[in-house]
């Protein structure tokens, strides 16, 4: 059935593109690809929020033994302050250690979480129309 005043051409050329864009495999390639944007930005946030907890842990940290500082040159009484200026050193090494491991786990699942179910032999948008290899 052909729409009175419109060029059969048309027509074809938009059923061809509905059948396309509804047809399972679309549907699962759309759903996959939505999958790995929404884990790429759940990785995203981890990496922020432990950037976050870098910066909060740095600036705790610079307090410390600043006021471990003082309370040391003031009293002279390095037994007693030397212990708390190494915790909080200790703590900016423990983040940073942190911060490492989450920054680099989540690469990995990125990097591994599967983009789609196209075969790894067809060229990709990823890959610049270059082969996409694993």
């Amino acid at each position: 059935m052909q729409a009175p005043g419109v060029n059969g051409q048309v027509l074809d050329a938009l059923r061809v593109v509905r059948d396309s864009v509804s047809s399972p495999e679309a549907i699962v390639e759309s759903g996959a690809g939505k999958a790995f944007h929404f884990v790429a930005q759940s990785a995203a946030i981890a990496v922020q929020d432990a950037t976050d907890n870098l910066r909060n842990v740095s600036t705790i940290s610079t307090t410390a033994i600043g006021v471990a500082m003082a309370q040391m040159m003031s009293s002279g009484d390095v037994s007693t302050w030397a212990p708390i200026i190494e915790a909080a050193q200790s703590l900016v090494q423990i983040s940073t250690a942190d911060f490492r491991n989450i920054g680099e786990n989540a690469a990995n699942i990125v990097r591994n979480f599967p983009r789609g179910f196209r075969s790894t032999d067809e060229p990709g948008p990823e890959s610049g129309g270059q082969t996409a290899s694993r």
